[in-house]
């Protein structure tokens, strides 16, 4: 009977304290839903990241299968399998301690900026979820390009870091701070029209079906799915060579300084096709993950009864 009642004390003990945690009366109940939004976006962007990994290396390969080994197949299938055969199956998971360090303030940035702006403007129209979007994923673009530099490089299988430490190290000695922030513009030309374009879609297509919806409890899960997959389609065709050009710069950062001669280098290479290399496993990614990372994060806020 004592442990019953130690064990129902330690609960309501926890449970008081996570009160206290996202709600207090001393100016903390206003910053409370931002943190809540940077949690679920953290947790939800984790998730996404480490089960859609293996797509963002074999994209990272495929665009680069030119540079490693001219005349290799850059087939998604063909990469796929050298990658098996020489790395083992984990070796599909090769940069994910970056890029899920990179999500964890990157995402949570990201949903945090949105729960602000969507305070803010509301939904008035297309243009400002399109610039809520883009804005948010600027502010997450700054604060985690020096893990999508180590990210893409792990990825490459061209660098043999120990680790990360070793890696960050490595590079601020050899290139200094412009080589943790390689490719920022092509980056920002990436994934601000992709979140912007993303959000847009994602938002007006949801409240399209929401006002064809008769019960709103009936149609989330589904809806989320939905709205996020055609999203991702469009962004993610929309803003493919601009990825295709931050991955070069990247790996590349003393050879490839400026946009232009990336650009140049893709066209001379492999033809106007080059900047779609890696379309599918990337739009794959973008879309699943984008679209996991979305229903999880709205079903979370709504278990949190923050307001979408």
């Amino acid at each position: 009977m004592p442990s019953f009642q130690l064990k129902k004390t330690t609960v309501i003990e926890a449970q008081r304290l996570k009160e206290q945690f996202f709600i207090s009366s001393s100016g903390m109940e206003q910053l409370s839903p931002v943190v809540k939004s940077f949690l679920a976006g953290s947790f939800s962007g984790i998730c996404s990241t480490i089960l859609f990994q293996p797509l963002d290396l074999i994209k990272t390969r495929i665009q680069l299968a030119v540079n490693i080994r001219p005349g290799q197949s850059s087939r998604m299938i063909t990469v796929l399998q050298n990658v098996v055969q020489q790395e083992k199956v984990r070796g599909l998971w090769k940069g994910t301690a970056p890029s899920v360090l990179r999500c964890v303030p990157g995402i949570g940035v990201y949903f945090s900026s949105i729960h602000i702006l969507q305070g803010r403007f509301g939904h008035t129209s297309p243009v400002v979820s399109l610039v809520i979007g883009g804005t948010a994923r600027s502010m997450a673009c700054l604060t985690t390009l020096p893990f999508t530099v180590l990210k893409t490089r792990y990825e490459s299988g061209q660098f043999k870091y120990k680790n990360m430490g070793r890696g960050f190290i490595t590079i601020f000695k050899s290139e200094g701070i412009r080589g943790l922030y390689s490719g920022l513009s092509p980056t920002l030309l990436r994934d601000v029209p992709f979140s912007g374009l993303y959000y847009m879609f994602y938002s007006q297509l949801k409240e399209i079906t929401r006002k064809g919806s008769a019960v709103e409890s009936h149609y989330p899960r589904s809806l989320h799915f939905t709205c996020g997959v055609a999203a991702g389609i469009i962004a993610s065709l929309i803003t493919q060579p601009a990825d295709v050009i931050k991955t070069h710069m990247q790996l590349y950062p003393k050879r490839f300084g400026r946009i232009m001669k990336a650009i140049h280098y893709v066209y001379q290479e492999d033809g106007l096709a080059g900047f779609w290399r890696g379309i599918v496993p990337r739009a794959l990614r973008r879309t699943l993950m984008a679209t996991m990372a979305w229903t999880i994060y709205e079903e979370i806020i709504k278990s949190c009864g923050l307001k979408k």
